[in-house]
């Protein structure tokens, strides 16, 4: 189940699985390029933190993984918690 951590600026963080490791983070992102038609358009990190850019509805959003906090969903300002709260729901049904 999916959770909210939220930033001083008002930006969430949509955490998707905090308990999961690399396979878990390429699962969510097939999910997202195969049932939504996602492209990512840059890609950052290594073992321990990705970072993976992508545009859903318009809205510039960030999948990110860390070895110790699991995935989440980033927003790059607070005027796109929405879109975040629904990615998060929609991953949420379709990866768990």
């Amino acid at each position: 189940m999916s959770y909210q951590l939220k930033n001083a600026a008002g930006s969430i963080e949509a955490v998707i699985d905090d308990n999961c490791g690399l396979k878990k983070f390429h699962s969510i992102a097939n999910v997202l390029c195969e049932d939504l038609a996602i492209k990512f358009t840059g890609k950052s990190g290594d073992l321990d933190a990705m970072d993976w850019h992508f545009k859903y509805k318009g809205h510039p959003l960030m999948l990110h993984y860390h070895v110790y906090n699991g995935v989440s969903i980033c927003p790059t300002n607070s005027l796109d918690n929405e879109v975040v709260n629904e990615l998060a729901l929609l991953l949420e049904h379709k990866c768990f």
